[in-house]
């Protein structure tokens, strides 16, 4: 396949978080390496259960399906310790549940970070924290993936045609300062307190903020939102959820209207909880800096943890 093909958006994603790999690799801790390859190989032709992240690359790589143009592409990479031997489990089950992926780098129990540039990602999905740091600390999209908490809410919606657009839609949702935007704003907060920062933002209010981890990913994403039509039947519906309130959101507003980009929905929350409204958004997948609000996050939805800025230092 030529390495030419062209594509709008690429995500990498290891094979733990893509299916459920957590009873062979609760044995390859326990035993080591030749008890699990022996496993895998034993196991080969049985089906792996989804994982984590398996709903939101299923809906990412149904977006070609539903394509407007002939070279429209979200591209799928997967990374795995896995040998290329033990493997073959995984690529089995990858064509059990028909999903697209085709390229892919197993590496024998070395770090998979180290290939995702090469591939030119915009995110990486992965259930091993060290593997994202090292992905954000080379200025890539990342975050350790985190399943809803099982007393999730069941996912009900407004009325039977609202529940069948939402399961067939993406959605994604954002924090602000150090996901989509930098931490500045934030290390005011918590240094100097929150009347700090309300100052700090409304003397600023017309000077954009600095571009977060999730700035590139945000723009690809919109970048293909693009392609689609507006409104209720769009296939990719994007959110902002942050903790910030009026006065500190006009800057948030003109940032991305300086930016070029659209995020169709906008919740300023000023401090409250954000699981529940992440329910009620229908988020497949929500990304934030603070473990507290991944914590409310996993009440009702999946959750990317995103170890940057002052939050995590």
């Amino acid at each position: 396949m030529s390495d030419r093909t062209p594509r709008l958006l690429t995500v990498a994603v290891t094979s733990r978080a893509l299916f459920d790999l957590e009873e062979s690799h609760a044995l390859y801790e326990r035993s080591g390496v030749e008890a699990y390859s022996q496993y895998q190989r034993r196991h080969e032709d049985d089906v792996l259960a989804p994982g984590v992240a398996y709903p939101v690359v299923r809906k990412l790589l149904g977006l070609n399906a539903v394509a407007p143009v002939d070279d429209l592409r979200v591209e799928v990479i997967l990374l795995s310790r896995n040998s290329a031997d033990t493997g073959l489990r995984i690529f089995n089950s990858i064509q059990h549940y028909g999903l697209g992926i085709v390229r892919a780098a197993f590496t024998s129990g070395e770090p998979t970070w180290p290939y995702i540039s090469p591939f030119d990602a915009d995110l990486f999905l992965s259930a091993n924290p060290e593997s994202v740091r090292r992905a954000l600390e080379r200025g890539i999209a990342a975050a350790t993936i985190l399943p809803a908490s099982s007393n999730a809410a069941s996912g009900v919606m407004d009325g039977a045609g609202a529940a069948t657009r939402r399961d067939a839609q993406l959605r994604i949702a954002f924090d602000g300062d150090a996901v989509i935007f930098g931490d500045e704003s934030e290390r005011i907060s918590r240094e100097q307190g929150v009347a700090a920062f309300g100052r700090h933002e409304l003397e600023r209010a017309k000077e954009p903020l600095s571009g977060g981890p999730f700035k590139r990913f945000l723009a690809a994403l919109h970048q293909l939102q693009e392609v689609f039509p507006d409104g209720e039947n769009a296939p990719i519906r994007t959110a902002l959820a942050t903790a910030r309130s009026a006065p500190a959101h006009e800057r948030v507003i003109r940032t991305l209207r300086e930016w070029g980009v659209r995020l169709d929905e906008a919740l300023f929350l000023g401090g409250r909880e954000k699981g529940p409204f992440l329910a009620a958004f229908g988020a497949d997948l929500f990304f934030d800096d603070s473990l507290h609000n991944i914590d409310s996050a996993r009440q009702h939805v999946a959750a990317g943890h995103v170890p940057h800025g002052v939050a995590n230092d």
